[in-house]
């Protein structure tokens, strides 16, 4: 791995151990924003490694994912509403729990390791 992607690394896995923590606290709004973090994180992470560069924003990103990895796509397409929502919303922690198992299923997809 190069820096670049051992700095990505280390931000998935703080963001998904905080989001971790914040849901063992009950802190549902919390989680689920650090989940989604670690969720885009890890997107970046793989398009570095497929594209060799990092999208410069969630629009770029979202582009680029819809046109060359529709999988991917459809996955942070479904969990970018509940990440909004965790600003002016009070989130359960199905939600949480649903970006965490989402963050371990795109992990597991691209061959990260959480742990």
């Amino acid at each position: 791995m190069n820096e670049k992607e051992e700095i990505l690394a280390g931000n998935i896995r703080n963001f998904y151990l905080d989001g971790e923590n914040a849901l063992k606290r009950r802190s549902y709004n919390s989680a689920a924003s650090l989940f989604f973090k670690s969720l885009a994180v890890l997107t970046d992470w793989h398009l570095l490694r497929k594209e060799g560069f990092i999208p410069k924003s969630h629009a770029d990103r979202f582009r680029l994912l819809k046109k060359k990895y529709k999988d991917i796509y459809l996955l942070l397409d479904k969990d970018f509403p509940a990440y909004q929502d965790s600003y002016n919303l009070l989130l359960s922690k199905e939600v949480a729990e649903v970006l965490k198992e989402d963050v371990r299923k795109l992990a597991k997809k691209v061959g990260f390791t959480l742990d």
